[in-house]
């Protein structure tokens, strides 16, 4: 366990954290309680990395709980997601993966309890009528008519409800705390709904299934669980968290709720239903499309998860809620790929270079680094011919002034990475759309990288690959879903009305270097002068397919400030 002397780094968690330590509190022990409804996004991530982080430095563990106490709303695939999502992460749970399922009968003992003491009740009322006696903060509600009945009569139908002898809506079970509470939770919450559906795990054993706020605390508390942290939301649900550890009054340790501020993102939705909205209507494809903010999709784009963690740790953890800019995520990513991912050339949009005065069909090889920021990441050997792709951006037939264009155009020369200075002398054009098609150039032999004889010095150098040798590969580009800073902040329209039409852009004709050929599903590299980019799921032998995960600086930081 680290020293519990306070230090000024320490966040407002671990303050709190460290004086429970100095008071007596032995452990430190976490969870991590999401519901199995949708797919993990960079919200849970901070939490995830909460959760876990602190178990971690007070020597402590961390529970993987699922809250699955909606049957309507669950799925074992979305289980199967989040724990593949939190150990992608780098965490590691306390045993075996736990549910709030695990506890149902714990909590219907618990809720006769209740009811025993007079502290709950089964309400007949409708949902529209609870809504109308709870009325407004400002004034007292108005009490049940049912909420005085007798023990006897609680119990009786309470079991009822559970056997499942009355229609889904008909009963409630509510308990009774403080109808003129300005904390609308504490106005008689409900704790067991009717539900006739089939539950993942326990089957069509219950027909009654527990509310969060009833479960949560309870389950903490059997867990054993010390400092249960979740988003500022539910800071009013504090109050009736700690009324029904109150009311049962045999925990030890009790468990202490701490909210913290939720992950606000520029450009990104993080609602479960707007995102489940998203892959419903077609707009994305499905959780782990690269541009959804689910930690599936931000995988599948090339994410790493230390860059997650570390935009984790750099956000820290705050009390207010506030928006992060989008573009300290893809900082973070851009930091860590900068330093593992290898360099590779490729070519989005090709045209043809002929040599004229190199050898028809002779080869050789050039030698590369593959990262120039890791000195272990060694060279590789690239072949050289007598026709290489470039980039069409990389030529143009009437140039800027040498001084402002390092690129090839008509009488200009560049260098070839790795390889030769080239001298264009000629290009031949489409006579019906009067595009360039191919340029014809020159190469000086003396000029050879390494081996430099000839004296020319020129400032541009371009990406080339040889065009008997290059792998054809498609490449998805991608730019941010929405258009909009705070898509979902506007009363008034939909936030799908700020989804930006070029999102996505496919490029079905680009070409890789060779030594991608057979490179493994979300294998990391940097393509020269274009940005990080990662092999996609959809890859096959016969097929690469490649997407980008950042750019190699943030583009839309300098629009913003040139507008």
């Amino acid at each position: 366990m680290s020293s519990i002397e306070s230090t000024p780094s320490l966040n407002f968690i671990e303050q709190i954290v460290e004086n429970d330590i100095k008071a007596g509190k032995k452990e430190v022990y976490t969870r991590f309680p999401p519901e199995p409804n949708g797919y993990l996004h960079i919200g849970h991530a901070k939490s995830i990395a909460l959760n876990f982080g602190l178990a971690q430095r007070y020597g402590g563990r961390t529970n993987l709980r699922f809250d699955d106490t909606n049957p309507v709303a669950e799925d074992v695939e979305y289980v199967d997601s989040i724990q593949h999502d939190v150990q992608w992460l780098g965490f590691a749970w306390e045993g075996e993966a736990r549910y709030a399922s695990d506890y149902f009968d714990q909590l219907y003992e618990w809720a006769l309890v209740l009811i025993k003491a007079g502290k709950a009740y089964v309400d007949d009322s409708t949902l529209e009528e609870i809504r109308a006696m709870r009325g407004v903060p400002t004034s007292p509600g108005v009490e049940s008519p049912y909420r005085n009945r007798s023990v006897e009569e609680n119990l009786d139908l309470f079991e009822r409800m559970k056997n499942g002898e009355f229609p889904e809506g008909a009963r409630i079970l509510r308990a009774k705390v403080d109808m003129t509470s300005p904390n609308m939770h504490m106005r008689d919450p409900i704790m067991y709904r009717i539900l006739h559906k089939e539950h993942h795990r326990t089957g069509d054993k219950w027909k009654i299934y527990p509310m969060y706020d009833w479960a949560h605390g309870q389950c903490d508390a059997i867990e054993r669980i010390t400092h249960s942290v979740c988003t500022l939301e539910f800071e009013v649900h504090r109050p009736l968290y700690d009324w029904f550890l109150d009311q049962l009054d045999e925990f030890d340790p009790r468990p202490r709720q701490i909210e913290f501020a939720r992950l606000n993102m520029s450009y990104t939705v993080m609602s479960k239903r707007r995102l489940l909205q998203l892959v419903n209507e077609g707009i994305v494809n499905g959780w782990d499309d690269p541009r959804m903010p689910t930690i599936s999709g931000m995988r599948r784009r090339g994410y790493t998860a230390a860059a997650i963690r570390n935009f984790a740790e750099r956000i820290g953890i705050a009390r207010r809620e506030n928006v992060i800019d989008l573009g300290l995520l893809e900082f973070s990513v851009r930091e860590d790929l900068n330093k593992i991912a290898p360099r590779y050339m490729g070519i989005l949009d090709p045209l043809k270079v002929v040599i004229t005065n190199y050898p028809e069909g002779a080869g050789e090889e050039v030698e590369l680094e593959n990262n120039p920021e890791d000195p272990e990441a060694g060279h590789r050997k690239v072949p050289f011919t007598r026709e290489v792709w470039i980039e069409r951006g990389d030529f143009k037939e009437d140039p800027p002034s040498p001084k402002k264009w390092f690129r090839l155009g008509p009488d200009r020369m560049v260098r070839l990475k790795g390889a030769y200075i080239v001298h264009c002398h000629d290009f031949v054009k489409d006579p019906a759309t009067g595009e360039v098609t191919e340029l014809h150039c020159t190469y000086l032999p003396e000029s050879r990288s390494g081996n430099d004889t000839s004296g020319l010095k020129v400032k541009g150098t371009l990406d080339w690959l040889s065009v008997d040798h290059a792998l054809k590969a498609e490449v998805r580009q991608y730019d941010r879903l929405f258009m909009d800073p705070d898509p979902a902040g506007h009363k008034d329209k939909d936030f799908k009305e700020f989804l930006n039409p070029d999102s996505l852009n496919i490029i079905p004709n680009a070409f890789v270097e060779p030594a991608l050929k057979g490179a493994e599903p979300l294998f990391h590299c940097q393509f020269l002068r274009k940005g990080y980019y990662c092999v996609d799921p959809d890859s096959t032998e016969d097929h690469l397919v490649f997407n980008q995960t950042v750019t190699l600086r943030d583009n839309w930081a300098k629009e913003n400030s040139e507008a």
